[in-house]
């Protein structure tokens, strides 16, 4: 019988133990979305495409993001196929260099407030078009393709700044990176409203790089939390 006691009395015990924290929602999301690349790159997809029709009748009737991906407009870069999610999964914004602009800002606000999604994801990847063309671009950018080759300029510089003696496919690695991280920057210093949801834990904003040869999404290590709060 003391036995039994001395069981029952650990087993209550360890059932009260506090566990680990459970993983905050833009830390899940992010694990999801590496769990999906992982599956992708091993050819186990859950989700194909397209839907059955049950499924997308669903799906027609409302959505509910768990992340925002903002992606380089490329036709081998699919966010639901690299990170095996069905349709309404992922709130997508492509644009040529994963840039910001205010439209660009406008709909990762509306993604974020409108569906509470925890995570933005910047997706840039290897051998970016509009990268090299920043980086090769001799006479200073003009036009409509000139307005986006601008926005990645400082991108570019910063390369050459870190990456000293970096050339070619080099250069354009390192800018790839670099204009990864100048959007993650522009998203909580050109809208108040990210920045407040970053600032109250609601939101995270990430980077990640595409790589063409292998399929695999590489993260990059997170930016540190803004340490003062932003204005409102």
């Amino acid at each position: 019988m003391p036995c039994l006691i001395w069981k029952t009395w650990l087993t209550a015990a360890l059932l009260a133990a506090p566990g680990p924290p459970a993983p905050s929602p833009p830390a899940k999301a992010l694990a999801k979305l590496a769990a999906g690349n992982r599956r992708y790159l091993s050819h186990h997809l859950r989700n194909p495409i397209p839907l059955h029709g049950a499924e997308r009748a669903l799906v027609a009737q409302k959505q509910k993001p768990f992340a925002i991906v903002l992606a380089c407009s490329d036709s081998r870069v699919v966010p639901e196929l690299i990170f095996d999610q069905r349709l309404g999964a992922l709130f997508i914004i492509l644009v040529a260099g994963n840039i910001t602009d205010p439209v660009v800002l406008g709909s990762v606000e509306y993604a974020a407030e409108q569906f509470g999604c925890p995570l933005v994801l910047v997706l840039g990847h290897q051998r970016c078009g509009a990268v090299t063309a920043a980086v090769e671009a001799k006479e200073p950018p003009t036009g409509n393709l000139g307005a986006i080759l601008k926005a990645i300029r400082p991108a570019v510089e910063r390369a050459r700044a870190l990456c000293a003696g970096a050339a070619g496919p080099q250069l354009v690695e390192c800018a790839v990176q670099q204009n990864i991280r100048e959007a993650e920057r522009l998203l909580v210093e050109g809208s108040p409203v990210l920045a407040r949801l970053v600032w109250e834990g609601r939101l995270v904003i990430a980077g990640g790089e595409y790589h063409l040869d292998t399929g695999l999404v590489r993260f990059l290590p997170p930016e540190p939390a803004p340490k003062a709060q932003p204005a409102p």
